[in-house]
């Protein structure tokens, strides 16, 4: 397997999928806020990446007319982002990324009706110094039959995400004091939360350039076994870390072995 399709696995499962749905032509079009021919259909969706991740735009096929042999579904990167990957592996279809990365494409390589099952995955690359909460314009989804004519069109909305918080205090498996300090790290400037397994804030603190965080419940826990996790938000976008277990209050003391019983004499 090489990197770009083991990118576009792990993408899968940790940073989510934008799904583009193929549906009628709306009073406006989705790439140049005019109203598309009524024969026209558009393609949509969002997705949320953070700085530096990748992340995959998924468009689902049209429930027009057929396209047959040598149609192609085309995206083109929105503002400062990379098509990394055209994972795909059906039959009937070739994929290829432009050398740039600005744009990728799906080829039919089939003439039994194309495009009308399945979805088919861009993997799309946000720069590192991608700003959480803006959101990068320019991405446009165009199908075109085998002779270049558009037959639907539309783009998708790519948002920049957080990256998830780590929670690294309180230790797991370590019974803890009625107030346990939680620490960790996060993206710099982020709002850092950290709430126990009701969903109740415990605590929490706002990282600093270095990305470190740090706070301490303003009440005590109870007592017994709790979980706790970090969430991030900044500018209008969050993310959640993983859960922790943790016990509150001292273990159980321990009780000395009995004595031997003394046989009668």
């Amino acid at each position: 397997m090489n990197r770009s399709s083991k990118a576009a696995a792990a993408v899968l499962t940790a940073a989510g999928i934008l799904t583009g749905g193929w549906a009628a032509a709306g009073p406006a079009s989705a790439v140049e806020g005019t109203a598309p021919p009524p024969r026209e259909r558009v393609l949509w969706g969002s997705v949320t990446i953070p700085p530096g991740r990748d992340g995959i735009v998924e468009a689902s096929g049209p429930s027009g007319s057929a396209l047959g042999f040598g149609s192609s579904l085309t995206l083109s990167a929105p503002a400062g982002a990379k098509v990394t990957a055209v994972p795909l592996t059906a039959a009937g279809y070739r994929g290829e990324v432009a050398a740039d990365g600005r744009s990728a494409a799906y080829t039919a390589t089939s003439a039994e009706s194309p495009w009308r099952t399945g979805t088919f995955p861009f993997v799309l690359a946000v720069p590192a110094d991608a700003v959480p909460g803006t959101r990068l314009g320019g991405c446009v989804l165009r199908l075109a039959d085998a002779g270049g004519t558009e037959r639907a069109s539309g783009g998708c909305q790519v948002t920049v995400g957080l990256p998830s918080p780590v929670l690294s205090r309180p230790e797991s498996g370590v019974p803890l004091g009625s107030r346990p300090a939680a620490s960790g790290t996060a993206y710099p400037g982020a709002r850092v939360t950290v709430s126990d397994q009701d969903g109740n804030e415990v605590c929490g603190d706002t990282a600093g350039a270095d990305g470190v965080w740090s706070c301490a419940p303003g009440r005590d826990l109870p007592a017994g076994a709790n979980r706790l996790q970090a969430t991030a938000t900044m500018n209008g976008v969050s993310a959640s870390g993983e859960q922790i277990q943790i016990t509150v209050g001292s273990p159980a003391p321990e009780q000395a072995p009995a004595a031997p019983a003394v046989p009668a004499r």
